[in-house]
This record gives structure tokens, sequence and C-alpha cells, in this order.
């Protein structure tokens, strides 16, 4: 009735963002979860942090949640991203410290799983790292990849499953995910899912425009592709559980629902699956002149990789380009 499901967050140097996420996370009504932080070698204090939140020593601040600290210490299994390249037999005792027999008959909401990454992979590898652990370790039927600059509602997580659930030719589901404060609201959608359309940039575009999202309260959307910011995997039904590494940051969500689409999978949006994100803190970390060239870097790569004839059109994705950016800044200043 309630398989397990491996969260997956990435860290890098946003240990107050991750903390409040995961404070959220610890309150969800759904009872089979493994929380995996994967930190891309944060250079800030982020691991002392996390591990101070886990032994109750920062009460986490939040508009969504009271903190509880009943569930602590929550017990941290730590591992270096080294030790999970030879490969091993999972452990399942119960007696060795950081044993997957451990972490399985540790209470859900009592747990965290760390992985120490080497280096700064970018969003699809340092969730590889931790897809995989999620696969090859905890043996899970569901991994969700969670942006550690969001904030959970207590049901979100069931309302994802149930979708998942529901349909065998589902492969991703994905939250409605609101602004975290818009303008000091917090029922603004930012993000139901979208459409790919390889004709022009980015290539991928969200659904907002085209569907009243009221009128679909509490029922599901049919989409092209789910965000990476909430995005259950289903794992028996994916025939690759990983993303694409050629997508340092951005578009590796389109892309892998764009390839399980060709196979015949569906992407779907479970409206009643609530999660409030704080949009663009990754990208803030950048200059903005230098974020900007990376996105049209990755868009043009994503076009490329599905688009047939690419090369002949690529003209057009230029004066497509600068029509987009163009027509940005407009709305911005005007």
């Amino acid at each position: 009735m309630h398989p397990e499901v491996a969260i997956i967050l990435l860290n890098w140097n946003g240990w107050q963002d991750t903390i409040e996420c995961l404070e959220s996370l610890y309150q969800i009504d759904y009872p089979s979860y493994n929380i995996i932080v994967v930190d891309n070698d944060s250079q800030d204090d982020s691991l002392k942090q996390i591990r101070n939140y886990c032994e109750g020593e920062i009460e986490v601040e939040s508009k969504y949640f009271h903190y509880n600290s009943l569930n602590k210490p929550v017990e941290i299994f730590e591992f270096e991203e080294g030790e999970l390249d030879s490969p091993h037999q999972p452990d399942f005792s119960i007696e060795e410290p950081n044993s997957i027999g451990r972490i399985k008959n540790t209470p859900s909401n009592g747990k965290l799983i760390l992985i120490k990454n080497q280096e700064n992979y970018g969003f699809a590898k340092g969730n590889n790292i931790g897809i995989k652990f999620a696969l090859e370790q905890l043996g899970s039927p569901y991994t969700l990849l969670l942006n550690n600059d969001t904030v959970v509602d207590r049901n979100f997580l069931q309302e994802l499953v149930k979708v998942a659930e529901s349909d065998d030719e589902i492969a991703l589901v994905g939250s409605k995910i609101y602004y975290y404060d818009f303008q000091g609201k917090d029922d603004e959608i930012w993000c139901v899912g979208g459409k790919i359309d390889l004709n022009h940039y980015p290539g991928h575009y969200a659904v907002l425009d085209d569907v009243d999202i009221s009128s679909y309260h509490g029922e599901t959307l049919n989409v092209d592709w789910v965000s990476g910011a909430a995005m259950l995997i289903k794992a028996d039904k994916v025939p690759y559980n990983y993303l694409d590494e050629d997508f340092f940051f951005g578009c590796e969500d389109a892309d892998l629902a764009l390839k399980l689409h060709e196979r015949g999978f569906k992407a779907i949006t479970a409206l009643d699956s609530i999660v409030w994100h704080k949009i663009g803190a990754s990208r803030k970390k950048g200059k903005i002149i230098n974020t900007t060239i990376s996105e049209i870097k990755t868009s043009l790569k994503f076009i490329k990789a599905h688009k047939k004839g690419y090369e002949r059109h690529l003209h057009i994705y230029y004066l497509q380009i600068i029509y987009f950016y163009l027509s940005a800044f407009f709305h911005r200043v005007f």
C-alpha cells in the first residue's frame, strides 16, 4: 500500500534551504521513505550545519510548518562518494552502524542518508549518485528528485504515489509547484509541468498559458514533462533511471521525459500534491550573464539531441533566442 520512496535532495552551499526542506519532509503523512542528501562538495559549512540540525541544535522556522523536536535527534548514515564506487553487496545486518539493514530498520522520520561528493558535479550527475544508491543499495521502487529549496505539503508524497500506482504506463509524476513567496502570496502557481516543442527555442515550455489550472483542482494533468524540482520516478517502468550528465544544470527533466515518451511512457502532474519552491536559489549564486549563456547553450543542446535537421535550422533558433530574451527584458521593465 505504501511502496518505499527514496527522496533525493542535492545540496550545494545551501544548508539553510536544505534543513527547512528536511523539516517539512519529516512531517509528511507518508510512512515509508528514505531521505538522501547528496552534497555537491559544498564550500560553506553545510555538512556541519546539517549535522547540527539532525542533532536538534537548530530549530527551523517557516511559515509552512511548526518545528517538531520530538523526532530529534535524526540518525545520520554518512557515505563518501568513493565508498560507492567499489562493487559490493548491500549489508543487511542491523548491528553495523552504516549498514543497509540498520537504515531500513530506522523509522522514516528519524534518519538521514548523507552522501558527500568529491566535487560539484551539477544537477544531473549529483542526483545520479543519489539515484544509484537508492536503486542498488536500498532497492527503492520509487525515487523522488526534490530541490533542496522547496517546502512540501504534508500529503504531497501520498498524492504522488497514488497517481503513479494508478496506471502502469505512468513513469514520471510531478507536483503542483507554487512560488514560495510571490509578492507575499503563497498560492501563485510556478509550474504544473509543460509541453515540448522542438521547433521553437527553448524547446520546452510551461503549460500555465494553455489551461485554467483552477478547473483541474483535485485531478491529474497530462503533460510532456514534469519539473525536476519535484519529480517522482517509477523505477520498474523507466528503462534508464539516470539523468543525462551532458546537461550540467537545466533540461535534464525534459530530456528524460521525452526519452520515456518515445518508449510509450507517460508524464503526469498530480494536482493535489503541493510543493512551494524558492525559485532560482541555485541560479542566483551565479552571475546573470553567465547564467543566461549557460541556459542558451543547454537549451540548444537539448533541441539538438532530439531534433532532426537541427543544424539546418540553427539560424532560426538564433533569431528565436534574440526574440525570447528581448521579450523577457521588456516584460520585466514595462
